[in-house]
């Protein structure tokens, strides 16, 4: 399939059309174990072999440039055995690339994977090496690709001022709906970062497309994103990472299995089903996490099918999943606490705002939640309009129509 693929990813536009972008510079690339061509080609292995580029440089995020580190463990620099570069990590003593990590480059290629959540931290990698760009002046390539949930339906409120943080950088929804590509257009102009950026865009992709309709392989971007379907249900379950359930770590799937020892699984899901959320349905599910939260102890709790994916609404699953633990378990169900004095509870940095935690506490209508924060978007889904790149209908982009600037380089945005 993926030698026939509908869609191709930015690094195969790259180099089959856009090499002047690269051409005779020095150039350092922030990637890691699933950025790769339509053919599974490795882009740090299509770039160091390729005549045209002068790769000199790696830069890894959360999990490292080969994937092996696990969620929230730092990565050291390092040498990539492969090709004898140094490889510097945005994800151990600084997100942010150092100046003296790119003072000799004459510019910077980003191709990351996006799971089109707030919570991916590889968005605030991007936004911190735009920021690392602007200020050493030197341009900035992303390579898009493909939202695996779609370009459609953005879904949940909007970080609040005092609850930024690295799961929520910056003031946009829980299901963005966007590209990476469309992402990193935002953050640098409306979040006023002004790196000189470029966005090559993927070929063939439609907004309403799903990831197995691209015809492109899929690689999970990290150890806990093992499947699309994941991806999916991932804007509403990694809520349950800011409480003392387990959120499906330590299985072989995570973020749709969601339990712990205390629940009884059948009142869950018969809770659960009752309420009708569109697209989904909750099997009471038994499973015993390897690693993380209750490491090795059986827990018991609901599996989340996906039966219709068009209608399934991943915030709203996660707030009602939140309230029926809730109240099918109260003495149990708790917040994971802060870290330290003046720290902020981990819920509220992944909601950006303390208001669900307290709103769960209090009993308040999940559906209640979830409107008021879609009613937030309206302010956003202008903005957000601006940087769009792909076409929401079955038609394609004409060839004949010239490419605006922000879309295969050109002039910066």
């Amino acid at each position: 399939m993926p030698l026939h693929a509908a869609v191709r990813p930015g690094i195969d536009v790259l180099l089959g059309s856009r090499l002047d972008l690269v051409q005779g510079r020095r150039v350092g690339l922030v990637t890691n174990h699933a950025g790769v061509d339509h053919q599974c080609r490795s882009t740090v292995d299509l770039l160091w072999t390729h005549p045209g580029v002068r790769l000199t440089a790696l830069f890894g995020p959360e999990h490292g440039l080969r994937g092996n580190a696990q969620a929230g463990v730092t990565v050291s620099d390092s040498v990539d055995e492969r090709t004898g570069l140094p490889v510097y990590s945005l994800y151990g003593s600084t997100k942010k690339p150092s100046s003296d990590s790119i003072s000799s480059l004459d510019a910077l290629i980003l191709d990351l994977p996006d799971v089109g959540c707030r919570y991916w931290t590889i968005l605030y990698t991007m936004s911190y090496v735009l920021e690392a760009a602007a200020e050493a002046q030197i341009p900035v390539i992303v390579l898009d690709r493909p939202n695996p949930i779609t370009g459609l339906h953005p879904e949940g409120n909007l970080v609040e001022e005092g609850f930024f943080s690295f799961v929520g950088g910056h003031r946009i929804p829980n299901r963005t709906a966007m590209t990476i590509g469309e992402a990193a257009l935002l953050f640098n102009d409306a979040f006023g970062i002004g790196a000189e950026l470029h966005v090559v865009p993927a070929q063939g992709w439609r907004r309403q497309m799903w990831w197995d309709e691209t015809g492109l392989p899929w690689v999970p971007p990290s150890p806990n994103m093992p499947t699309p379907q994941t991806a999916l249900l991932y804007p509403g379950t990694c809520l349950f990472e800011g409480t003392n359930l387990s959120e499906g770590r330590g299985t072989t799937t995570p973020f749709e299995l969601v339990g712990a020892p205390w629940i009884d699984p059948y009142r869950l899901a018969d809770a659960l089903n009752e309420r009708e959320l569109p697209g989904v349905r909750f099997r009471p599910a038994f499973f015993t996490p390897t690693f993380s939260k209750h490491r090795d102890a059986m827990c018991a709790g609901v599996h989340v099918h996906v039966m219709e994916r068009d209608r399934v609404q991943p915030v709203r699953v996660g707030l009602h999943l939140l309230d029926a633990v809730r109240r099918l378990a109260p003495s149990d169900f708790a917040w994971l606490s802060p870290a330290g004095p003046g720290g902020r509870y981990f819920i509220d940095l992944l909601a950006g705002t303390d208001r669900l935690r307290r709103d769960i506490d209090q009993g308040r209508d999940p559906d209640e939640i979830w409107n008021e924060w879609n009613a937030a978007l309206k302010d956003f889904l202008p903005v957000r309009e601006r940087y769009l790149l792909y076409p929401e209908d079955s038609e394609t982009r004409s060839p004949a129509r010239p490419p605006s600037s922000h879309e295969l380089g050109g002039e910066p945005t």
